[in-house]
């Protein structure tokens, strides 16, 4: 029997639901210690990038360098980390981390390191506008 697509819980509980591309859901995660966001395959069941088939990953792959690009942009970034972990949240899903040589973990990976900082509801906003005015004219565009 086939499943559907379920955000894991842990990812419900620390980001914010940014939009939406093609193939996957964009996430904020709720850290103001770093620009970091999330890119989630609504693909139900899946753990690895692997487990997508060749147009999936295909389709993965430009969103996530897209995004990379857009961010680096958007915010300044002397690094762009990406990576997908998964340890503690088994749902395939990438990270893409904003890096600043002047942040609090540089040039440590930011996992652990500090705990996260939570945004004011009016910074998120902030963040959510200047990003859906940067990605709303690509092929990638979010609805609003």
């Amino acid at each position: 029997m086939a499943h559907t697509f379920r955000l894991h819980p842990r990812l419900e509980q620390d980001c914010i639901k940014i939009g939406r591309f093609e193939l996957c859901q964009l996430l904020m995660m709720n850290d103001q210690n770093y620009p970091w966001f999330i890119l989630v395959p609504e693909k139900a069941d899946v753990r690895e990038i692997y487990q997508l088939n060749s147009a999936e990953r295909l389709l993965l792959s430009d969103e996530s360098c897209y995004l990379a690009a857009q961010l680096a942009q958007i915010y300044q970034a002397d690094k762009m980390n990406i990576a997908a972990i998964g340890n503690l949240v088994p749902q395939l899903h990438i990270h893409h981390i904003v890096r600043y040589q002047s942040d609090l973990a540089w040039p440590a990976p930011v996992w652990g390191f500090a705990p996260a900082n939570p945004y004011h509801p009016e910074q998120i906003q902030k963040h959510i506008d200047m990003l859906k005015q940067q990605l709303t004219h690509c092929r990638f565009g979010l609805p609003t």
